[in-house]
């Protein structure tokens, strides 16, 4: 029979080779939004848009130079999303921000995740439909 030390060192490594190999095959779970894209959601975060994102995405979502910045900021209504186009992974890098190589900083201190998500909502209807 184990001692104790044994059962509970086995378990340990039991534990540590499986636990390593679920974390390889699953990541966390997309963010959802949890906000639907109604007139009213969409206009909050159109809003919100201009007062805090136009100034570098342009007030109708193309992209462009902006403040300068290098790289230029990225359109918003074509189907390249070099950073997930999921509304989760959107909402992440409008509140997390997408740095240092592309300029774009966190919103989380100006932004409530309502008005990200609403934001959220704004960009997809500016998309443009593609044959």
């Amino acid at each position: 029979m184990l001692s104790r030390r044994s059962r509970i060192f086995i378990l340990a490594a039991g534990l540590a080779c499986g636990g390593s190999a679920a974390a390889g095959q699953a990541g966390p779970a997309p963010l959802r939004n949890p906000i639907a894209a109604t007139p009213e959601s969409i206009a909050a975060g159109r809003s919100a848009y201009r007062k805090q994102c136009a100034s570098c995405h342009g007030t109708s979502g193309e992209g462009g130079p902006g403040n300068d910045l290098i790289p230029a900021a990225p359109s918003l209504v074509d189907d390249q999303w070099d950073h997930g186009s999921a509304d989760g992974e959107i909402f992440s890098n409008i509140r997390n921000g997408v740095a240092p190589d592309f300029n774009m900083v966190p919103f989380k201190d100006k932004l409530t995740d309502d008005d990200i998500w609403n934001v959220v909502n704004y960009v997809r209807s500016l998309a443009k439909p593609h044959p």
